[in-house]
């Protein structure tokens, strides 16, 4: 019995032991169950590559990781790293210093694909056997949307990535931290990347909250990395997708907001944008509704109406044998859409582009629909210590507003790309404003590519790149010149005309001058540099041009002998300045006159003092030289007593001298400025500023000077009668008012037309012999007080009128 006791005792011991540890075990299993349906990843510390479920299948661990993989968590069968660098503070760099526009994200992915083809391309020149078969030789970019997971996927066949490469390229662009990474864009902006993913690729995180990288390398097998951008990524050998053969594909599971990017149409105009012009065909698997045309059953085309039914009629065939019924249906197919087919022509020698090529560039890059070809174009490489190939256009017409937002608008019509990468075309310093009508682009190797447009900006090769454009543009439109006949000499002009070729041609400088004029004369003011250049192409009407353009180049070959300045008259119309005063003896003389006509030649002119060591004078100030007199100095002498009572009776008209004319045939007087104040027409355009301030303007006015006709008879006269009597009223309100209307004559603005007005009804009334004490009627009384009784009769009658509707509405009241 005691031993009986003994062992029951250690029997209850044991199991009173076992009970504890399997109440641990089971704990630990349930927690462990727990942990395997959490949503979060792992935390870096726990056990690398641990598999839960160690008797699970092939089939279930597949099963677990495509739900892992819908739920945007990394595998935990995964290897996991960390980031380098504080990837909190590196993705806070990239989203809001680098990169502004979420758009983007596509653009630098499609260039790391590009790379990547540019590199196995590359390999395969001595290695055809490096592409494989098949679909593997195909160099090309894929596009592939899935709405229902909000998944884009991005692949290329290019050189694909290794496992080392995936770490090194995707997990180590920082290793020298965050703030040595920025300062490294600002300095040298060495960031040329090609065949790996830097910079760019994290702007996927812009749109994707979980990223996936699939890739194949020939030397390696096929891996995935993985990550959600919060401080660690994950790799595994890739066992459950496709086999990618060779290449990348990476799959961005899109954020809520970013839905627009699931849209098709939105993914072709980004490939538009910023990628059409890459050297491999970029596809997207696109979805489309077709109509098909199927067998139609006999119960079909009892149950549809004759109204909406699509069954065809049969129809006897010329055997004899009838075709049976069909019906058209909508089906949905899909297939792999091209999105750039436009050539990039830059790349190639301008001896191989034909006209038609180019005109097709121009209007895929201008988004110019128009049957209208662009009036010249040029297509160029510079070599040197920048690289970059150019095409420029100029268009066949101007915009409507480019003139309206002049110094407002920061964008351009030239386009940057490097290695045929879209970057921005708002750049201020690629070309100058007033070259900003020309369309183009500039594609460059040298410059970095995974840096932001005010990084780039500050680039130098962008002076280098500016430099040479400028210069190759106004060769083009020196050579628009140099091509169009009319622009030719007479003789030249007759050869041109016997060669069909040059008829169109023909009058096309004259189309660019009426179209881009403005914006020659704005380089003139803006750009010191090239202003000898600009100022060849200037062209005008003269007094002796007939009604065509010409150069100064032109004009100086018609100059007289011993003429040394280029005489010019600014005004508000030709026909207004043909009557000029100012022309009188020039055009007796036949002098040449250029006529400026537009508000902006009178601050063209304070800029082009000269040309080819011919100075410009303007012929309506002071200064003016026409050969030589030798009776000026007496001529002066005999009209000195009258310059001088002149001046004295215009002493409250703010004339600062009285002097002969030099420039006069028929009118008796002229008013001019001083050689350097403004001019009447700049006087007038400053006044009509919307923000003009007069006060601050008066000394900027030039001293106004009355140029008298010696040999005019009215002169003669007055000069008798001043000598005669110097006091005489009428001849100081004559003189005074010979002033005034010469002032009108000079393009001046009066001060005062009230008291202009009365010297003229003076005038008249002493030429029709009326008394100047003669009176206007006064207006009678009775007019007045008839309109007053007429309105009285017409309150009452309308009173009665007012009372009789009031009536009829009460009885139509009462009625209701």
């Amino acid at each position: 019995m005691r031993k009986w006791t003994i062992t029951s005792a250690l029997l209850l011991l044991i199991l009173l032991s076992i009970v504890p540890d399997q109440g641990r075990k089971n704990q630990a299993n349930a927690e462990e169950s727990e942990s395997d349906n959490l949503v979060d990843p792992p935390k870096i510390e726990d056990k690398l590559g641990a598999v839960p479920h160690g008797l699970s299948t092939d089939s279930d661990v597949v099963k677990r990781e495509s739900e892992s993989m819908s739920r945007k968590t990394l595998r935990k069968s995964a290897e996991k790293f960390e980031f380098q660098a504080e990837v909190s503070r590196l993705m806070d760099i990239i989203i809001n210093s680098l990169y502004s526009n979420k758009d983007i994200f596509l653009r630098e992915l499609i260039s790391n694909a590009s790379d990547a083809l540019d590199k196995i391309r590359f390999l395969a020149l001595t290695d055809k056997e490096i592409l494989g078969e098949g679909d593997d030789t195909k160099l090309e970019i894929l596009l592939k949307l899935d709405k229902e997971k909000k998944i884009l996927s991005i692949r290329d066949r290019g050189i694909g990535m290794t496992k080392e490469d995936l770490i090194k390229n995707l997990g180590t662009i920082a290793k020298s931290g965050t703030s040595a990474f920025v300062e490294k864009m600002q300095t040298s902006g060495d960031l040329n990347l090609i065949g790996q993913f830097g910079v760019g690729f994290y702007s996927v995180y812009l749109v994707a909250d979980y990223v996936e990288v699939i890739s194949k390398h020939n030397d390696d097998k096929q891996y995935v990395w993985e990550s959600k951008a919060d401080g660690a990524f994950a790799i595994s050998e890739d066992e459950w997708n496709e086999p990618l053969g060779r290449g990348t594909e990476i799959r961005l599971h899109l954020r809520e907001e970013a839905g627009e990017y699931l849209e098709e149409d939105k993914l072709k105009d980004l490939v538009k944008k910023y990628s059409e012009f890459i050297n491999f065909p970029i596809s997207i698997w696109s979805t489309k509704e077709v109509d098909v045309e199927v067998p139609a059953d006999e119960d079909d085309s009892e149950d549809e109406s004759p109204e909406k039914s699509s069954i065809e009629d049969e129809e006897v065939e010329e055997d004899g044998e009838k075709k049976p019924k069909t019906k058209t249906v909508k089906e949905t197919t899909s297939e792999w859409e091209v999105l750039n087919d436009v050539k990039a022509i830059w790349l190639r020698s301008p001896k191989e582009v034909t006209d038609e090529e180019y005109s097709k560039f121009y209007h895929s890059l201008a988004k110019d629909f128009s049957e209208d070809k662009p009036m010249s174009w040029s297509h160029f490489t510079a070599e040197g210590d920048v690289e970059f190939k150019a095409v420029l256009f100029v268009p066949p017409k101007a915009p409507h507003d480019l003139y309206e937002s002049y110094y407002n608008a920061n964008k351009s019509n030239l386009k940057l790309y490097v290695r045929r990468v879209f970057i921005s075309d708002e750049f201020d310093d690629l070309l100058p404003k007033y070259l900003n009508f020309l369309m183009g682009l500039v594609d460059s190797d040298t410059l970095p590519l995974n840096v932001s447009r005010e990084m780039l900006q500050q680039h130098n090769s962008l002076k280098t790149i500016k430099k040479k454009l400028i210069r190759k543009a106004l060769d083009m439109i020196r050579r628009i010149a140099e091509e169009d006949p009319d622009e030719s000499s007479e003789k030249d002009n007759t050869d041109a005309e016997k060669t069909n070729d040059n008829d169109e041609k023909k009058g096309q400088y004259t189309k660019f001058w009426n179209e881009f004029g403005k914006s020659i004369k704005l380089g003139i003011i803006e750009d010191a540099a090239n202003r000898g250049r600009l100022a060849k192409l200037l062209r005008f009407e003269s007094s002796k041009s007939d009604g065509k353009l010409v150069s100064l180049d032109q004009y100086i070959k018609r100059m007289k002998t011993g003429q040394k300045d280029i005489f010019y008259i600014t005004g508000t119309s030709k026909e207004q300045l043909e009557k000029s005063p100012f022309l009188e003896r020039l055009t007796k003389k036949n002098y040449e006159v250029i006529f400026f006509t537009d508000p902006v030649d009178e601050y063209l002119m304070q800029y082009l003092m000269d040309y080819e060591d011919h100075k410009f004078q303007n012929v309506s100030k002071e200064g003016l030289k026409i050969g030589k007199d030798s009776k000026d100095k007496e001529l002066k002498d005999s009209f000195k007593d009258l310059t001088k009572w002149w001046k004295d009776a215009l002493v409250t008209e703010n004339v600062d001298s009285v002097k002969l004319s030099n420039r006069l045939a028929d009118s008796p007087c002229v008013v001019v400025t001083s050689k350097f104040g403004w001019s009447a027409n700049m006087e007038r355009i400053m006044q009509s500023q919307t923000l003009s301030d007069a006060s601050k303007q008066a000394y900027m006015r030039g001293k106004r000077v009355l140029e008298i006709n010696p040999r005019h008879p009215i002169i003669k006269e007055l000069q008798e009668r001043v000598a005669k009597d110097p006091e005489d009223a009428s001849v100081k309100q004559t003189a005074r008012l010979m002033y005034q209307t010469a002032l009108m004559e000079s393009g001046f603005m009066l001060s005062d037309p009230k008291d202009f007005a009365s010297s003229i009804y003076s005038s008249v009334r002493s030429s029709l012999n009326i008394s100047p004490d003669a009176s206007v009627e006064e207006e009678d009384d009775l007019e007045e007080t008839e309109v007053e009784t007429e309105s009285k009769s017409d309150t009452k009658d309308n009173k009665g009128k007012d009372d009789v509707e009031d009536d009829s509405e009460s009885a139509y009241k009462d009625e209701l």
